[in-house]
């Protein structure tokens, strides 16, 4: 389901002597079955943009729609059935558990949407598997485990609903480059099995060159550009005078361009391409 900003804009303490717009008059689509990341500096309007999308704010002025469902000022209907389809995870989503067990947590989100006891226990063991944990764990208490099980556990509970739209804010925050990579895999991989709708809000370029096949980029509460990666990442110059830096291998491409004065240079995210362009530039003696 498309996700679509129709001139939307947020204000903070509205009739206040403090009022302030987090939003200015967006009007952006975020398509159907997207990896879409939203990056910015701090500030920007990130995750005031992405509360929008499963209700958690409402705009002060302008529409949201998300598939059939509309979210303005005034109108919030069927918030139920609009989080059934909209996940959300946050950047540390293990403070959200409550349960006395792993497998009642992660049954909580089913159980709450109607779906029998039968099959939202059939659920936890499908995605208990799918964020990497065994089914041992699914009858211990969830603070008997390790912050990254932990994790797993809260994501577990929020893709057992099989949302259609997963918000991710922040989700890798704190993790090690390894735990990044399993963290985004799972994600990955769920959209691919589900067809959903992926909405990721990153400090991390490199995941955002990694992973993401759309970008918005956000600067003081409005859209500063949007575009593929390459098309994003292409414009530093823009992007450095809102705070932001292309992944440091883009950035090595760029110096390798100068430093031989090319015309053309392809846009590479992956260190092992980026070598083999270097390696065949040097080999064919253009250099000279």
């Amino acid at each position: 389901m498309d996700i679509v900003f129709n001139n939307v804009s947020h204000i903070y303490m509205r009739n206040t002597p403090f009022e302030k717009y987090a939003l200015k008059d967006i009007k952006v689509t975020i398509p159907s079955r997207s990896f879409t990341a939203i990056i910015g500096a701090t500030g920007s309007g990130k995750s005031t943009l992405t509360q929008h999308i499963n209700g958690l704010l409402t705009p002060s002025k302008g529409t949201v729609q998300i598939g059939s469902h509309h979210i303005t000022r005034k109108v919030r209907r069927d918030m139920r059935a609009l989080r059934q389809d909209v996940g959300y995870i946050f950047q540390y989503p293990e403070h959200q558990l409550f349960e006395e067990t792993v497998e009642k947590d992660i049954c909580f989100g089913p159980l709450n949407f109607d779906v029998s006891e039968t099959i939202a226990k059939r659920k936890a063991h499908e995605m208990i598997e799918l964020v990497g944990l065994s089914k041992d764990i699914l009858q211990r208490s969830p603070f008997e485990l390790s912050g990254g099980q932990m994790r797993r556990v809260a994501i577990a509970g929020v893709l057992a609903s099989e949302p259609k739209v997963i918000v991710l804010d922040e989700p890798t925050a704190s993790l090690d480059p390894i735990g990044r990579e399993e963290m985004m895999t799972l994600f990955t991989t769920y959209q691919k099995e589900h067809e959903a709708t992926i909405v990721l809000v990153t400090h991390q370029m490199e995941e955002v060159a990694q992973y993401a096949d759309h970008v918005i980029v956000m600067n003081k509460g409005e859209i500063a550009m949007q575009g593929t990666p390459s098309e994003v990442f292409s414009q530093s110059d823009m992007l450095s005078a809102i705070g932001l830096h292309p992944p440091p291998i883009m950035k090595l491409g760029h110096q390798f361009k100068r430093r031989f004065n090319l015309d053309e240079w392809p846009t590479v995210f992956d260190e092992g391409e980026l070598a083999e362009h270097m390696a065949a530039f040097l080999l064919s003696g253009r250099e000279k």
